[in-house]
């Protein structure tokens, strides 16, 4: 096991109607609030009306900035700066599912900077001052609202990238499982999808000695996939959204990493078709892991066949370990499809006279000061990578 420092300040407030508390939660922090949410649907809902009334009553005025789209905008994070400078907003309310938090928590890096926020994602510089930020989560996915991690795309020079800063977890984040009886059926399995992979990310490791979390990785996957499945049947199921949304706050929270070296080369080699091509960054991920799965799994098979065996329920002869490492991917493959997500590059709608080569490139940050290859269990250098992005078309 490696050494670990581990901190998370995220207070989760979980359960019935929690959202209508936000108000009472957040005046002790601020009397003004840079309300930030994405399209419509909050107001179709009337989410939206109840969270302005809370904070009305409450006595925190309200400054709003919408429009949030899914890989969100550097552009939009550079209004919202605007907007808090000029009202002098030092709080940030993200009510949405994890582009939106995002969003608010890039805001809240470049309020106090006196640079381009984007310095932060280009350079991976320190944070000395954020502002603090709380989530209303609507759409539980990317697990951003216990995460120190931001990911931004950027319209003009097509890169999307992450930051990650003990500094950007928001301060508290209120999670209602009936705020999302209402997700359309391919939200809900691209964030089954985005759940797992985050797991994936940290599961999937060269480290041993990490048997905790190894059974705690599993769990969660095991509880994902099984109660993903109803809620493709079953969307109003308060229990089952309870555990689906509580395992994705797990899955990205940092917790199951600990003491392991992780990956994410399929977080990164997604990015840049999120970032060209502003693909689902679910349905990019259930094309791309299964891919790197395939072209890694013989550096260490081993953890591929755990995986299959206490994870996918593979039986099978240990003498033949190839036979059920392969079978445990194709039936992660299976699952997806179950789910209506893509496996293919090609059913995703990537072309396919797509530049790999400068994808792989871009993901590998091929001639800048940043070069280096990708991943933690196989290094992957920039050639490496267009072999995969073949793997999935």
């Amino acid at each position: 096991m490696e050494n670990f420092d581990y901190e998370n300040r995220t207070r989760i407030i979980f359960g019935k109607d929690t959202h209508k508390t936000v108000g009472a939660l957040i005046k002790p922090y601020a009397d003004k609030v840079l309300f930030h949410y994405g399209g419509g649907s909050i107001k179709k809902s009337g989410l939206y009306d109840e969270v302005v009334k809370s904070l009305k009553e409450a006595g925190v005025e309200v400054v709003e900035l919408g429009g949030v789209q899914p890989n969100p905008r550097l552009s939009l994070v550079r209004e919202g700066i605007k907007i808090c400078r000029k009202h002098k907003i030092d709080f940030i309310l993200a009510v949405g599912g994890g582009s939106v938090i995002d969003s608010a928590k890039a805001i809240a890096m470049g309020v106090p900077y006196d640079g381009d926020v984007w310095d932060f994602f280009l350079t991976k510089k320190p944070i000395d001052k954020v502002l603090d930020v709380a989530t209303i989560l609507t759409l539980p996915a990317t697990g951003s609202e216990a995460s120190d991690n931001t990911v931004i795309s950027n319209e003009e020079t097509q890169r999307k990238v992450g930051y990650a800063s003990n500094k950007v977890r928001p301060l508290f984040s209120i999670m209602n499982p009936e705020l999302y009886f209402t997700l359309p059926e391919n939200q809900i399995a691209n964030g089954i999808c985005d759940m797992m992979c985050h797991v994936f990310e940290r599961y999937f490791t060269n480290t041993l000695h990490t048997d905790l979390t190894d059974g705690l990785c599993e769990t969660t996957l095991k509880t994902i996939m099984k109660n993903g499945l109803i809620l493709m049947k079953d969307k109003t199921n308060y229990d089952v959204w309870a555990e689906v949304a509580f395992a994705g706050t797990l899955a990205h929270n940092g917790l199951l990493g600990l003491g392991r070296v992780t990956d994410w080369a399929s977080h990164r080699i997604e990015h840049e078709l999120s970032a060209i091509y502003d693909v689902a960054h679910g349905a990019g991920l259930a094309v791309i892991t299964p891919a790197w799965m395939r072209y890694v799994y013989k550096d260490n098979i081993g953890m591929f066949v755990q995986f299959a065996v206490n994870v996918m329920g593979v039986e099978g002869s240990f003498r033949d370990q190839e036979a059920i490492a392969i079978e445990g991917i194709e039936r992660l493959k299976d699952f997806f499809k179950s789910l209506g997500l893509p496996v293919t590059l090609k059913e995703l709608g990537i072309p396919e006279d797509a530049d790999f080569e400068l994808m792989a490139k871009k993901a590998t940050w091929y001639g800048t000061e940043r070069e280096m290859p990708l991943g933690g269990l196989k290094k992957l250098p920039w050639q490496d990578i267009v072999e995969i992005y073949k793997l999935a078309m």
